[in-house]
């Protein structure tokens, strides 16, 4: 039987790694970096505790105590997380697309790049300006 094969059934019912799980190891990690270039042995201890922690959450078998705390840990950064998603999203846009903000409601409205001078109609509030785009 292989390593992998052996692993797999180990970890049959087992909870396994989420996004919490994944939070506190590198968190942990972060915090023994500091650690080691402070010389604290009060934060070395706190990460070894967090990498400790994330372990004993992997290899868990109360998989639903572990799902609330994934849920509980989602819900808490849900703001952080949809405010970078969005940032990556316009990123992404303003490759093909112009972003402008309506001068009376401040809607944002995207146009598409390249097509020289456009008159621009804002769908909340219905006011016409021109720009470049």
């Amino acid at each position: 039987m292989k390593l992998k094969d052996k692993f797999i059934r180990f970890m049959y019912g087992r909870y396994g790694i989420d996004s919490f799980g994944k939070f506190t190891i590198w968190g942990s990690l972060i915090i023994m970096l500091i650690a080691g270039w402070t010389h604290n042995n009060l934060l070395s201890l706190i990460a070894w505790a967090g990498i400790i922690y994330s372990y004993y959450r992997m290899f868990s078998k109360k998989t639903y105590k572990r799902a609330t705390e994934n849920q509980k840990y989602l819900q808490m950064t849900r703001g952080i997380r949809t405010f970078f998603y969005k940032q990556r999203n316009l990123m992404t846009q303003r490759k093909t697309h112009h972003i402008y903000k309506c001068p009376t409601c401040k809607q944002k409205i995207r146009v598409p790049r390249r097509k020289g001078k456009i008159k621009i109609r804002c769908p909340k509030c219905n006011t016409t300006f021109i720009k470049r785009s």
